[in-house]
C-alpha cells in the first residue's frame, strides 16, 4: 500500500493531467486543493493556489484582473460571493470571460463540508453552435432554439447525476457505518411496521434470545418469540405505535433469560416501533445477591442492638426464677417456674438462630461435581427420615462441574428435605430431588414431596422470617434461611404445590468450573515464607506465572508492571499498611487489575468484611481448589 504522502502525490499528478479546472475549499472557505488547469486557466499567482488560500482573497484579485467585467462596487461584489458560499447550493452555469472564452462552471457541496467546483472551456462547443447556427437557415429559428436547450438541459441534467451520485455514496457510508454500530452493540436491535413484521433486524436476535431463528425480516414479532413472550410485549408494541416510548424487564419463556426491552415510537412517514433487546442475566443475578447483602447488612445492624437488649433480659428472667425456685414454693409454681425457665432457654436459642441469619455470611464457591455431591448427600438425608419416607435423588446434568458452595448447597437442601419429612409426618411418603441445567443459564433443583402441600398462608409467608407452620416446634427460620442463601448468590426460590404435594424449586446461575482460566502473572503478596511458598506453588501447578512480594511497599513498584495480570494479597501485612488498603490503592491506579485476599481472619473481622464488600476473600489454609475457583469464576464471569 503505497505511503500517505505518496498517494496525495499520486493524486495531484492525476488531477494535473485532466483538461478541466478543479478546486476545492473546505467548509472555512480555505483552498484544501486544486489542480495546475486551475491556476492556468484564471492566471492566479503562486500564494492564490496553495493549500489554505482564502476564498474571498481570489475573489479580489479576480475581479481586479476584470474576470467579470466592470464592476461598480467590488467590495460588495465579493462580499456577496462569498456569503453566497457559506451556503453554498449545488449549481451549474455558463459564462463568457472578459478575456472571450466560454467556460461552463459546475459546483457541488461535499458531505464533509465545503465544496468541489470544475471549470470546463466550452468554447469550442459555443462556436460550433454558432457556425451551425448560421449554416442552417433551412432549418426553423424554433428547432434552433430548442437544441440549444437541449445541449444545456443535457449538461444540467449530467451535473445533476454527478450530485446524486455523490449523495448516494455519501448515505451508502452513513448505512454501512450505521449497520457496523447496530452489529457491535451487545443487543438485538430491530424495527417493526405497524402490522407487527420486522422491516430491520442486526445479527444479534440468536445471542439475546437463543434457539430463535435469525432470518426474521417480513415475519410477524409473535410468530418469532413464540405466543408468550409476545403477549408480554404485546402492550408496549401498542403503546409505542401511540407515540408513548417504554421498557419492560421480564423473563424469556422459551430460554429462561433474563430480559431488557426499549420501545421507541417510529417518528417517520410509515410508522412501526423501533426494539431494542438487552439480556440482562448476569446483572440481575449480581443485583439479586448485592440487594440480600443489603438487606442482611440492615438485619444485622436491627438486630444486633436487640439481641443484646434481649439477652440480657433473658439473664435476669433466669437468674430470678432460679432464686424463686430456691424458696421452696409449691410444686405447682415449680413447674410453673421450669416452663419459664425453659421458654427463656428457647429465647436464647432463637437468638443465635438470628444471629447466624443476620450475621456476616461468605459464599465460597468450588468446582464441585454434583453426581459426588449427591451421593455424599444422599445418606446424610436418609439418616434424618423415617422408615415410612423414602428419598429419591434424579439429576439430568452434563457432567461437567459446576462453580458453587457445598456447604450452602448443603445445608439448603437438608432443610428443605426435613421440612419436606415434616410436611408427611408419620404416614409415610417420598420426597423427591431432581436436578437440571436449564437454557444454560440457571441450575435447578426442584424439592418435591407428598404431603398435603403447602396452605394459602404458607404459599403468602412461608418464605418470611419465623412464618410457621408447626406451632411451638418451628421457629419460622428454615425457608427464609434457604432464601437468604440462594439470593446472596444470585439465584431465586420458588415454592408451589403440585397435584402430589409441595414443591420447592432453586435456581442457581449455571457457572461451569472447567471453563479455561488461561494463563496470568500473578502478584503473590504474603509477610510469611513458607504460606507465601505453598500458595506460589499452587498457583504455577494451575499454569500461572508468580511474581513475590513480602510488604505492600514492594508490591506497590511490581503492580505497576504492565504485565500483571493479577494480586492476590494476605490482609494483614507487616507495616501499616493492610491488604485491604492496598488492593484499595491499586484499584484506584490500575481499575482493570484484578484484585483478591486471603487471610485467616473470622469472618466477622472489620477488616476481612471491608475486603469482601469489594473483592473475593480466600480463607486460610489454601487449597488448590480455592485459587482454581478463583481464576475460573473470574472467567465465567
Amino acid at each position: 500500500m503505497p505511503r500517505p504522502d505518496r498517494t496525495a502525490e499520486m493524486t495531484l499528478a492525476g488531477l494535473n493531467l485532466i483538461k478541466q479546472a478543479m478546486s476545492i475549499y473546505d467548509a472555512d472557505l480555505k483552498l484544501t486543493v486544486c489542480n495546475r488547469r486551475f491556476q492556468q486557466m484564471f492566471d492566479l499567482p503562486a500564494p492564490l493556489v496553495r493549500p489554505g488560500a482564502d476564498f474571498a482573497e481570489t475573489l479580489n484579485f479576480l475581479v481586479a484582473s476584470g474576470e467579470y467585467g466592470e464592476i461598480d462596487d467590488p467590495d460588495a461584489y465579493v462580499m456577496a460571493r462569498v456569503e453566497q458560499a457559506r451556503a453554498f447550493v449545488p449549481h451549474y452555469l455558463e459564462r463568457e470571460r472578459a478575456n472571450g472564452q466560454t467556460i461552463s462552471v459546475e459546483g457541488s457541496p461535499l458531505p464533509q463540508g465545503g465544496w468541489v467546483t470544475v471549470y470546463t472551456d466550452i468554447s469550442e462547443i459555443k462556436s460550433q453552435e454558432a457556425l451551425l447556427w448560421t449554416r442552417s437557415e433551412e432549418l426553423s429559428d424554433q428547432l434552433l432554439d430548442r437544441a440549444e436547450q437541449l445541449a444545456q438541459s443535457n449538461r444540467q441534467l449530467a451535473a445533476t447525476i454527478d450530485q446524486l451520485e455523490e449523495t448516494k455514496r455519501g448515505l451508502a457510508e452513513i448505512e454501512a457505518r450505521t449497520r457496523l454500530t447496530t452489529e457491535m452493540m451487545p443487543a438485538h436491535i430491530a424495527h417493526i411496521d405497524r402490522d407487527g413484521r420486522y422491516t430491520f433486524t442486526n445479527r444479534k436476535l440468536t445471542s439475546v434470545f437463543p434457539g430463535r431463528d435469525a432470518a426474521i425480516l417480513g415475519q410477524d414479532f409473535s410468530d418469532v418469540l413464540g405466543a408468550e413472550t409476545a403477549e408480554i410485549l404485546r402492550p408496549h408494541v401498542v403503546t409505542a405505535l401511540a407515540g408513548e416510548p417504554s421498557v419492560r424487564e421480564y423473563t424469556d419463556v422459551a430460554s429462561q433469560r433474563r430480559i431488557r426491552t426499549a420501545f421507541t415510537p417510529d417518528p417517520g412517514p410509515t410508522g412501526g416501533v423501533y426494539i431494542l433487546s438487552t439480556d440482562v442475566t448476569e446483572e440481575v443475578q449480581a443485583r439479586a445477591a448485592l440487594e440480600q447483602t443489603h438487606k442482611r447488612e440492615l438485619a444485622a445492624q436491627l438486630s444486633s442492638g436487640l439481641a443484646h437488649d434481649f439477652s440480657n433480659l433473658l439473664t435476669i428472667i433466669l437468674g430470678l426464677q432460679g432464686r424463686l425456685r430456691k424458696l421452696g414454693l409449691p410444686p405447682e409454681a415449680a413447674d410453673l417456674i421450669q416452663a419459664t425457665q425453659a421458654a427463656a432457654r428457647r429465647g436464647g436459642v432463637l437468638l443465635d438462630k438470628i444471629a447466624s441469619i443476620s450475621g456476616p455470611r461468605e459464599i465460597h464457591l468450588q468446582s464441585l461435581d454434583l453426581t459426588s455431591f449427591f451421593s455424599a448427600f444422599s445418606p446424610l438425608a436418609l439418616a434424618a427420615l423415617p422408615d415410612g419416607v423414602t428419598l429419591s435423588i434424579v439429576h439430568h446434568l452434563s457432567g461437567r462441574p459446576l462453580l458453587l458452595d457445598p456447604g450452602a448447597m448443603q445445608d439448603c437442601l437438608l432443610n428443605l428435605v426435613l421440612n419436606a419429612r415434616d410436611a408427611i409426618g408419620q404416614t409415610g411418603g417420598q420426597i423427591s430431588i431432581e436436578a437440571a441445567e436449564v437454557q444454560n443459564t440457571w441450575l435447578e433443583i426442584t424439592v418435591a414431596d407428598t404431603g398435603p402441600g403447602f396452605s394459602d398462608a404458607a404459599l403468602e409467608h412461608a418464605l418470611d422470617p419465623f412464618f410457621s407452620t408447626k406451632g411451638a416446634e418451628g421457629s419460622g427460620l428454615g425457608l427464609s434461611m434457604v432464601y437468604d442463601q440462594i439470593k446472596l448468590s444470585g439465584g431465586q426460590i420458588r415454592i408451589a404445590n403440585t397435584p402430589e404435594g409441595g414443591l420447592v424449586t432453586l435456581q442457581l446461575p449455571l457457572r461451569f468450573a472447567d471453563v479455561e482460566a488461561g494463563r496470568a502473572m500473578v502478584l503473590l503478596v504474603d509477610d510469611e515464607d513458607d504460606i507465601r511458598a505453598a500458595t506460589r506453588d499452587i498457583l504455577i501447578e494451575l499454569g500461572h506465572h508468580v511474581v513475590e512480594a513480602q510488604t505492600a511497599e514492594e508490591a506497590r513498584g511490581l503492580a505497576a508492571l504492565p504485565e500483571i495480570d493479577w494480586v492476590i494479597s494476605d490482609i494483614n501485612l507487616a507495616g501499616e499498611i493492610t491488604g485491604v488498603a492496598l488492593c484499595a490503592e491499586l484499584a484506584a491506579a490500575r481499575p482493570a487489575l484484578q484484585l483478591a485476599l486471603i487471610t485467616a481472619l473470622p469472618s466477622g473481622h472489620s477488616l476481612r468484611q471491608q475486603g469482601n464488600a469489594r473483592w473475593p476473600v480466600l480463607k486460610k489454609p489454601l487449597t488448590r481448589t480455592d485459587l482454581a475457583a478463583l481464576f475460573t469464576a473470574n472467567t465465567a464471569a
